[in-house]
Parts: C-alpha cells; sequence; structure tokens
C-alpha cells in the first residue's frame, strides 16, 4: 500500500475520437514543454496510433507532419466482409512505416493498448505481441471495420470497455496518472455521412461508462471538441493542436504543485481512504485544489 502510495511515476491514457485525435498531439507537446516524462502510455483507437508512436521515439513534429495528411479514408480500405465494410489494412500499412514490425514490448516508454473481445465482451489489454496488429484491433470500430484476429481471439475498438485506458496505466505500475479525454461533452457532430451516424451511435454507446472511469484519474485533460470532424480534420489542424496544448498547459500546472508536495498529498491521500474521520479543513483543500 505504502509504495503504491509514493508512487509517483507517469503515467499518460490517450482516448478515442478518430480524426479529432490531433489534440494528443498538443497534449504530447505542452508535457515536452512542462519537462514532464512520460514512464507509462496507454490508448485506445486513435490515441493507441498515437501512444504507440510516441512510446517508439517517433517525435512529436514528425507525429504532426503524419497527422496534417491524415483522413480516415487514409486508413480505411474497403473490403465487404460478413462482418465488416472495411479492413485497417492501410492503417497497418502507416504504423508499419513509422514503427516497422515491431513489438510493444520493446518499447522505449512501457505501453499498453487497449481492445475488446467481440465474443465475450472482455476488455483485452494488449503487452505483448505485434504493434501494428494491437493499435488495428484498438481502432477496428464495430459494425464498421473488419475484426482483428490476436491469439485466437477476435478483437474490435477498445473503446467499448476503455475509452481512457487510465486502468491499462494502473495496471502497467504508473503511481499518477493524466488523461487525455477527447469528448468531453455530451454533443455530438452533424452528421453528413453513414460513417458519422456510427460513429456518432459509438461514441453515445460509450460516453456513459467513460466518465465513471475518468474518475480514477490523478489529472484530467478535457476537451470539448464537439465542432470538429470524426472524419477529416486536415484543414483544422492547427487549431486542434492548440486546444490540446492549451488544455494540457493549464492542468500541468497542477501537476507541477502536485509533484512538489507529493509528500503531503499523499499522506492525504492514505488518511482520506483510511481514517474513519472528517479530514482537516486544510489538508481537504489541497487534495481539492490537486485533483487527488
Amino acid at each position: 500500500m505504502f509504495k503504491k502510495l509514493f508512487n509517483t511515476t507517469i503515467g499518460l491514457a490517450l482516448g478515442g475520437g478518430a480524426a479529432k485525435g490531433v489534440a494528443h498531439i498538443g497534449v504530447l507537446k505542452a508535457l515536452e514543454d512542462a519537462d514532464i516524462e512520460v514512464d507509462y502510455i496507454a490508448g485506445t483507437s486513435v490515441g493507441a496510433m498515437i501512444a504507440a508512436l510516441y512510446a517508439f521515439k517517433v517525435d512529436v513534429e514528425t507525429i504532426g507532419s503524419l497527422a496534417r495528411r491524415l483522413t480516415m479514408s487514409k486508413v480505411t480500405s474497403f473490403k465487404l466482409n460478413k462482418t465488416g465494410f472495411f479492413s485497417t489494412e492501410s492503417l497497418r500499412e502507416l504504423m508499419l512505416e513509422y514503427v516497422g514490425d515491431v513489438a510493444i514490448e520493446d518499447a522505449a516508454i512501457p505501453l499498453s493498448i487497449v481492445a475488446t473481445d467481440i465474443n465475450s465482451g472482455e476488455e483485452i489489454i494488449l503487452t505483448s505481441g505485434s504493434v501494428v496488429d494491437a493499435v488495428c484491433a484498438s481502432a477496428a470500430i464495430p459494425g464498421i471495420y473488419i475484426p482483428v484476429e490476436i491469439n485466437g481471439r477476435t478483437l474490435v475498438d477498445g473503446g467499448l470497455v476503455q475509452n481512457v485506458p487510465i486502468e491499462a496505466l494502473q495496471t502497467a505500475g504508473a503511481g499518477v496518472t493524466i488523461a487525455s479525454h477527447l469528448n468531453s461533452v455530451s454533443h455530438y457532430q452533424e452528421i453528413s455521412h453513414v460513417l458519422d451516424v456510427m460513429r456518432n451511435a459509438f461514441e453515445i454507446a460509450v460516453s456513459q461508462h467513460t466518465q465513471d472511469q475518468l474518475k480514477e484519474a490523478d489529472l484530467l485533460i478535457s476537451m470539448d471538441l464537439s465542432d470538429f470532424s470524426l472524419r477529416d480534420n486536415t484543414e483544422r489542424y492547427d487549431e486542434l493542436f492548440n486546444i490540446g496544448h492549451q488544455a494540457a498547459t493549464v492542468q500541468l500546472t497542477k501537476l507541477a504543485w502536485y509533484k512538489k508536495t507529493n509528500v503531503f498529498l499523499y499522506i492525504g491521500r492514505m488518511m482520506r481512504e483510511l481514517a474513519p474521520f472528517k479530514l482537516p479543513e486544510f489538508i481537504r483543500r489541497a487534495l481539492n485544489k490537486t485533483g487527488v
């Protein structure tokens, strides 16, 4: 228990959100600007792709240049199948181009990728095996993309079970968890395409349990991106990047204070969890200030 309470390693969870994922790149840049080193990283869907690139030391500028030309059509291959309309083959080729045929366990930053077993409904946290397979599985929206087979399991988008993978970071060993959440409001994009209908339906389905899971984050970077497209934001890259960067910068000031005074705050956390009496007012205010 005490080892866990005083664990100050940083874990970053990047949530799903299709083409809105550009905002995650702004978050990464804000972390670097603040000289905050990420010790663990986890991702779901588009968050899995960006987390994998960053975990294998693809720099933020290169990830950004990739995102500037990334649309849903460029990571989608039409392949009519009884289990879906599109394959993730184009996404696979893109990941191979940038990180190669590498294994998750060889990442420079310990990496976890979340997918869902569509047959059992189980949450699958992938921490070993092919990176490109894992990313493709995590991004395979059910009903749109053909599921991905890994180790005898039929896997689809991890957003069904853990759209912002905080639990995956905790399992990996992170002491302080930062969540980058792309869908902070219950308002969705106006539909103009059948894919918008299906993607909005998917986001609505996962929104409730995501809100419950976000309560586990030590630091939440939450953004209202309802005005942005799920399919193509190449013309609005700078806007999305800046929203992510600004939101993260504001929240990371809390993290700096949190780390400087972590001994007192962890003692406060322990008291809150174990003590049978009400916390002193000055401790309660300190905890509320940092979101602990």
